[in-house]
């Protein structure tokens, strides 16, 4: 059993998806509140992004930012899984939480769901992978490339990438923060960065 706070981030971030229209978001809702974790989220030392992270939340007006907010010290932060793939300053813009997936912390064979942070006025490169992804802005702002879709994104904006999709984003003074979640085929191996005239990445 986790903390009631926790309890109430997942049900605030499972009422996200269950409005987004697609079977695989209401079978990810279904799961993030019905599927036991082995462990119960217990207290984590903050990480590096921790004081912008609460900084930006502080501002935030969406049930699901202050749900983030209210369980901060208890949610698993930690480097980007395809860190190796970056060089360390591209690494050290972004803060990752993988929530569910097939490795857990909520175990779900064929679908991952977690929480994204990255720093104001920094960019993250152009890449793909064979999971479709839909990501939701819950504070903060980027413009978004997704395919030929290039504009700002802002909270409450929802965006979807289908499998193989290039997709990128650069922040503003604020930073950002926003859920995501991937189904179909949610292998990390495919995860690709790929040629972009905006950065050169290790």
């Amino acid at each position: 059993m986790h903390p009631p706070v926790f309890d109430a981030l997942l049900t605030a971030l499972a009422d996200i998806y269950r409005v987004e229209g697609r079977d695989a978001a209401e079978r990810t809702a279904h799961a993030l509140t019905t599927t036991p974790a082995p462990e119960a989220f217990a207290l984590q030392e903050p990480c590096a992004l921790d004081a912008l992270m609460r900084d930006l939340l502080a501002t935030a007006e969406l049930p699901a930012a202050k749900a983030i907010l209210a369980a901060q010290h208890l949610i698993p932060w930690g480097t980007n899984p395809v860190a190796d793939r970056m060089s360390d300053d591209a690494a050290a813009i972004c803060a990752v939480t993988t929530l569910m997936g097939p490795e857990g912390p909520i175990p779900a064979p064929d679908l991952r769901l977690g929480l994204f942070y990255q720093s104001p006025n920094s960019y993250y490169a152009l890449h793909n992978h064979d999971a479709d992804e839909t990501y939701v802005i819950l504070a903060g702002e980027a413009f978004w490339t997704a395919g030929e879709d290039r504009r700002i994104r802002r909270p409450g904006d929802m965006i979807h990438h289908p499998s193989l999709m290039p997709h990128a984003f650069r922040t503003g003074p604020e930073g950002v923060l926003a859920l995501w979640r991937w189904s179909g085929d949610v292998n990390t191996h495919s995860y690709a960065f790929l040629p972009d005239p905006e950065v050169q990445v290790a």
